[in-house]
């Protein structure tokens, strides 16, 4: 199978016009007519990233994050993008990002989150339709049963494995309506009000942002790299049943930049 097709697969889930314009998802590097030998799924690409690939005989990386974000005006050793870029051209490596159309999709990071919490009855919020497509920047779902707020931020700590959440005052209300945005979704804190959530989660937020929302809603900011640590399920998935044929491996190189001392 050639790589052309796992990235036609993954487009017809998450379409390109999904994407913000300030984005640049899709092909990043390398010639899609090559077959497929195997996919590496991950969140980031870098160097490391791309000797894992090297190592399991992939020739593709699939990531949710984009290699090329800002033009490249030189490709020399100057910095990690442009040496990753490199590693992936003299290797034959093709890098396809899935970013902020794979963030607007049905099915896409903000309900693969919602799926880690245990959420139901999950659906859009903040929605918009592009290209006669339905899509949306969170979701937001009923979690099984109410619970009060210091048993929710410890289950959201352990579901995504997070060494500490960033969090307003505790609630003094049950929460079970949560809303969601994976990585940087401060700009849906007023949406999830809105929405009636008894809580927000997203993986970063500007500090001024905590203020003035004190028993209104519950903010638990987890990480930008935990909050979307799972999307390579995703990837995963689609080229499973649309590209069976093609080997899909999770990356297990962590390119978290952010240490917890």
């Amino acid at each position: 199978m050639k790589i052309k097709q796992v990235l036609s697969a993954l487009e017809r889930f998450a379409p390109l016009p999904l994407q913000e314009s300030w984005d640049n998802a899709g092909l990043q590097v390398g010639l899609t007519e090559a077959e497929a030998s195997g996919a590496l799924l991950c969140l980031d690409v870098n160097e490391r990233v791309v000797d894992e690939a090297i190592a399991k005989g992939c020739n593709l990386i699939v990531s949710h994050h984009p290699l090329l974000f800002r033009g490249l005006k030189q490709i020399t050793d100057a910095n990690d993008v442009q040496r990753t870029v490199i590693k992936a051209i003299k290797h034959d490596i093709v890098v396809i990002s899935m970013h902020t159309n794979m963030d607007n999709a049905q099915d896409g990071v903000n309900w693969k989150i919602a799926e880690h919490l245990g959420l139901k009855d999950t659906q859009f919020f903040a929605q918009k339709t592009v290209d006669g497509i339905e899509a949306g920047s969170g979701v937001v779902g009923m979690l099984p049963e109410a619970m009060a707020a210091d048993d929710f931020v410890l289950l959201v700590k352990k579901r995504f494995d997070v060494e500490c959440a960033m969090c307003n005052e505790l609630l003094r209300r049950p929460i079970q309506r949560v809303a969601i945005c994976g990585g940087a979704g401060d700009f849906l804190l007023d949406d999830a009000l809105q929405q009636g959530a008894d809580a927000f989660i997203t993986g970063e937020m500007h500090y001024h942002q905590y203020f003035g929302y004190e028993q209104r809603i519950q903010i638990c900011v987890i990480g930008h790299y935990q909050s979307e640590q799972y999307t390579s399920e995703i990837f995963r998935d689609i080229i499973q049943k649309e590209c069976p044929e093609v080997r899909t491996y999770i990356a297990e190189t962590n390119t978290n930049p952010i240490i917890y001392l």
